[in-house]
């Protein structure tokens, strides 16, 4: 038997021995590879229309689908049609996949920037919701006629948060259990004191002002060191993006000034395969310079 006859004998072996492998990985992982998938096409969609409830923004579902497609399919098409029409072809297949990767993944971080900034905006309320609380507590007003108060008084997010609160209560769910369910939807330690301070209060007996008077003086400290970190942490993202910008400033100079020296950067393989370099050195560096100066306390 010649070399080549035992090549083509061993082939289909081979062959048939990767496929079995595959198989059975995908067979064992099975529950894990299908849970995988939904969490990327309508786990996603699912989990946006959460967080999109707890912004108090109504949407729908079919739109959102359209939406999310447009944001990864559609940006791909059409960088790839744009790229390879007026520059290259090969170009335009990598930045076209590039955008429909990026506008497939990037919708769960901006909702989650919007919970945190909605997060965020609430804390910086409670100081003055509190201080209402208390006033209207010491006026002789029971725990959800004051919450009333809040919400006639305080701007959303505040307002929105605690007037479900008195929604929830209107229907006959429990004060307490209505605490909780905002502590579920605003996870923050100035909300899980205050509502545990109201129920243990509210059991035992106690003077609820004056402990809204102690939680308000702790959050208004609280908030102070915050934003002084918030201003060195906003100073040094402002150093860090102008360090990711400067590479492509000076490209954008010399492309100007000398087109034909940067256009092999764009159309050669080579000058290609550098610029996809270069771009994911950069995106590293802005990754690490953002963890540095994220200071979380």
């Amino acid at each position: 038997m010649g070399a080549a006859e035992a090549g083509l004998l061993t082939r289909p072996l081979v062959v048939g021995i990767v496929g079995f492998t595959v198989f059975m990985f995908c067979f064992k992982y099975s529950m894990a590879i299908f849970k995988w998938v939904e969490d990327q096409t309508f786990g996603t969609r699912s989990y946006i229309m959460e967080k999109l409830e707890l912004l108090f923004i109504e949407f729908e579902e079919d739109k959102l689908t359209y939406l999310l497609l447009g944001a990864s399919i559609g940006s791909g098409v059409f960088v790839l049609f744009l790229v390879g029409a007026f520059v290259s072809w090969p170009l335009g297949f990598i930045l076209g996949a590039f955008f429909s990767f990026l506008g497939f993944r990037i919708p769960k971080p901006l909702i989650n920037h919007l919970v945190k900034k909605r997060i965020k905006a609430y804390s910086l309320q409670m100081v003055d919701g509190l201080q209402l609380l208390a006033n209207g507590l010491r006026a002789g007003l029971s725990v959800p006629q004051s919450i009333g108060m809040v919400v006639d008084e305080m701007p959303a997010p505040l307002s929105q948060e605690f007037n479900l609160i008195l929604q929830q209560n209107r229907i006959g769910v429990p004060l307490d259990e209505c605490f909780e369910s905002l502590v579920t939807r605003v996870p923050t330690e100035d909300n899980e004191m205050f509502v545990a301070s109201v129920n243990i209060l509210r059991e035992t007996g106690g003077n609820l002002a004056e402990t809204f008077d102690t939680i308000v003086d702790v959050i208004r400290e609280r908030v102070r060191l915050q934003q002084k970190i918030d201003t060195y942490v906003a100073q040094g993202m402002f150093q860090g993006y102008t360090i990711f910008a400067m590479p492509w400033l000076l490209g954008a100079v010399y492309t100007i000034s000398d087109p034909a020296s940067m256009k092999p950067l764009f159309t050669h393989p080579l000058g290609i395969i550098a610029l996809l370099i270069a771009v994911a050195l950069d995106l590293v560096g802005l990754w690490v310079i953002m963890k540095i100066v994220n200071i979380k306390v």
